[in-house]
């Protein structure tokens, strides 16, 4: 396992602890989705790909969507992010499009039941959603309960089926060891991808947890970096360090040079 410098004792530590509780590797290849020929970032349009436009507010309107899904598909964004409510809308909009329709399971919290995400795992999938993202437990991570962490990443992988799913840490609630676990569980569990962050809990993507999940899963997972990221420079270094994926609401302002 390749991981970065320092992290060699917490990941083999880790990976003792996963397996004396009887934690299964169930990992999916059809669930990859990384980024073989990662292209040089020199100007802002360049980023274009690696974005999931997002509108994941509360307020969010049907109307917001439909501009979000407009302006996705106008700047040949990888895809748009939408909360489960707006799926069927978002998916009308992009008929005939290449823009991935992404939607969220368990968000922002993650401390919904295992079954409860499952079944809306199940739903989004039917009503049309392309990815997957859901929230981990986060509470029972931090409290070591790793099994029925994994369980409940697993839950929602088989509702998926064959479509992707990402698996957000909320890495600011997280210490070291517990990134490190978090990964290692959503790898084992069959997901596509790890994501840093919903947004919505004091914290975004840093370089550093980009870095460390790269570390760790690149080159077997995609890695989606979400949550405080508004100019070039933190985009293009959210690319440098690994991230396949950028969740970001100003994805336009970014590409178009005015962020």
């Amino acid at each position: 396992m390749r991981v970065v410098t320092g992290l060699d004792e917490l990941t083999t530590r880790a990976i003792n602890e996963i397996e004396s509780v009887g934690i299964p590797s169930v990992r999916r290849h059809t669930q990859l989705a990384i980024t073989s020929k990662r292209p040089t970032i020199e100007r802002p349009r360049d980023l274009a790909p690696f974005f999931e436009h997002t509108q994941l507010r509360p307020e969010a309107t049907y109307q917001s969507v439909i501009k979000l899904c407009t302006e996705a598909t106008e700047n040949n964004f990888r895809g748009v992010c939408v909360n489960p409510a707006f799926v069927r809308d978002a998916k009308a909009q992009l008929l005939g499009t290449n823009c991935l329709l992404v939607t969220v399971v368990g968000f922002p919290l993650g401390a919904n039941l295992s079954s409860t995400k499952a079944q809306e795992a199940k739903a989004v999938v039917e009503a049309g959603a392309d990815e997957v993202d859901m929230v981990i437990p986060i509470g029972i991570l931090k409290s070591g309960d790793y099994k029925r962490a994994f369980e409940d990443i697993r839950a929602v992988v088989e509702a998926a089926g064959h479509i992707p799913v990402k698996v957000i840490l909320e890495m600011a609630l997280l210490d070291e060891y517990q990134k490190v676990i978090g990964c290692l569980l959503a790898e084992r569990a069959g997901a596509a991808f790890v994501k840093t962050s919903t947004g919505f809990a004091g914290g975004g993507a840093t370089v550093e947890d980009v870095r460390l999940m790269k570390g760790l899963v690149g080159g077997r997972m995609a890695i989606k970096a979400a949550g405080g990221i508004r100019d070039f420079e933190s985009a293009r270094a959210m690319v440098e360090a690994g991230a396949d994926r950028l969740g970001c609401s100003s994805s336009v302002a970014i590409v178009s040079g005015s962020a």
